[in-house]
């Protein structure tokens, strides 16, 4: 199954939380600190939205930085992903 963002909506992946330490300790799934950064996985077409043209800035293959909080999670075929509007991505990460 495949998702298919409407206006301007984009499908993001989280990277997977670091689980050691830079000194190499193992961290508890607890204690690891979320992702921030994401990677686009599909962008709606943009239009008209609250009555103002959106033109989409973000392209599939992007590496982004959002708010933590920011989206709506979903589990599509045992993968999470997280669907949030364009605003709501706050850079892109080159």
């Amino acid at each position: 199954m495949t998702i298919k963002p409407l206006l301007d909506r984009v499908v993001l992946k989280a990277e997977k939380a670091e689980e050691k330490t830079k000194s190499g300790i193992v961290l508890a799934a607890a204690a690891q600190e979320k992702p921030q950064f994401a990677n686009v996985v599909a962008v709606g077409p943009g239009g008209v939205v609250d009555g103002k043209d959106v033109v989409m800035q973000i392209n599939v293959g992007d590496k982004v930085l959002t708010n933590n909080y920011a989206g709506t999670k979903v589990k599509v075929d045992g993968e999470e992903y997280t669907i949030v509007r364009q605003s709501d991505i706050l850079a892109v990460v080159e």
